[in-house]
């Protein structure tokens, strides 16, 4: 199984809550096999700093690492 998060920009206010309890749940799906990835429009760059507000709103070491990668769409060639 997977699950795809789908979002319209990194550093939103909605999107940043969804990813930040998506990555503390990581640890269950991946009990299960699921595997997850994420989809921004933004550039890589601005996913590495936004991976460390995601991680910094869960009370962890604002890291630019998360436990699935997220896709760079700045093109909007996937979305």
């Amino acid at each position: 199984w997977g699950i795809l998060f789908s979002h319209p920009r990194d550093f939103t206010p909605v999107c940043t809550t969804e990813l930040g309890r998506a990555a503390k749940l990581a640890p269950e799906f991946s009990k299960r096999n699921v595997k997850m990835i994420a989809l921004s429009i933004d550039n890589v760059q601005d996913h590495l700093s936004w991976s460390k507000d995601i991680n910094a709103y869960n009370g962890e070491q604002p890291e630019e690492k998360l436990p699935f990668p997220i896709i760079a769409d700045a093109n909007r060639e996937l979305a």
